[in-house]
């Protein structure tokens, strides 16, 4: 029993451990998760922020458990080669996401905000649901891209992990900001220097809300890019993915003691410029289509 019990121990350590590796590799579009998140009840009620966000968050664990994780297990059992085109077109996604908004803020207009206000919470909460399919599956073909040589029941038990801690920290952050100018409000009612750390707090919310907004579309860029690159060295084309990482070794060893993150700078800006190369031509591509389907109907 001893030695059963130490193994079972050993083994929820490694999944544990395995997990927080994976999950790690997500980081990026976990942020973008966040970022995007607030943006859906930005119009609302302070009252029906929470609630809605609890039903957000239901519905994205219903996205990862009873969608997500049940696909990407049967593919990586069954046919694996997939993986890499799917993480590939996800990763095209992302691009065209973060390089609309780079667009949308150039252009002066809101990509999605103003239909958005328009929207009763029904349709808010399907709409932030389906953007959350999109970001939860490039959560977990991330994390099982980590996991792939484990065994099923490995493979399962990481994933389930994953979904639920990426869950709760996304949706528990997106509460944690909505409410967090709220909390300033009350504070301000009080005195002294609690006052005006409450004041303080409310003043900084816009200016945290905007930075949010430009970390999601530069993690969105970065982390599509990153995908994109590592994507086509695995399909045999190789001569981008060696060009950056040339000159990744190059900044890494002429900069000695900061060699490492100065390397990691460099291949996360040419990602991000990969992605923002790729996003644009995707955004002009839709743009095209749309303007042509408008033009076609507008005779009829």
């Amino acid at each position: 029993m001893a030695v059963l019990a130490r193994a079972a121990a050993a083994s929820v350590d490694d999944i544990g451990a395995a997990a927080a590796k994976a999950g790690a590799k997500a980081a990026g579009v976990v942020i973008d998760d966040a970022a995007v998140t607030p943006q859906y009840v930005r119009s609302l009620a302070a009252e029906r922020e929470v609630p809605i966000i609890r039903r957000i968050a239901v519905g994205s664990l219903r996205n990862k458990f009873l969608i997500i994780l049940p696909a990407v297990l049967v593919l990586s059992q069954f046919v694996p080669w997939l993986l890499t085109p799917i993480l590939m077109a996800g990763g095209a996604y992302l691009c065209y996401e973060g390089a609309e908004k780079v667009w949308a803020k150039l252009a002066h207009h809101d990509a999605h905000g103003a239909e958005e206000q328009s929207k009763d919470e029904k349709t808010l909460v399907s709409g932030a649901v389906r953007t959350d399919l999109i970001l939860s599956a490039e959560i977990m073909v991330i994390t099982l891209n980590e996991v792939i040589d484990e065994p099923f029941w490995s493979r399962l038990a990481i994933l389930a992990v994953v979904a639920l801690v990426m869950t709760v920290v996304v949706y528990g952050a997106v509460a944690l900001i909505v409410k967090m100018d709220d909390a300033g409000l009350r504070l301000a009612q009080l005195s002294g220097a609690v006052a005006s750390f409450g004041r303080g707090l409310v003043r900084a919310m816009p200016r945290v809300l905007t930075a949010l907004t430009v970390v999601g579309t530069a993690a969105m860029l970065w982390v599509g890019g990153h995908i994109l690159l590592v994507g086509t060295d695995e399909l045999g084309l190789h001569a981008l993915y060696a060009a950056v990482h040339h000159v990744e070794e190059a900044a890494h060893d002429a900069t000695g003691a900061l060699g490492g993150l100065v390397g990691w700078l460099v291949n996360t800006a040419f990602s991000a410029l990969l992605g923002l190369i790729v996003g644009a031509l995707v955004v002009a591509v839709v743009t095209l289509v749309s303007r042509r389907r408008k033009a076609g109907a507008a005779p009829a």
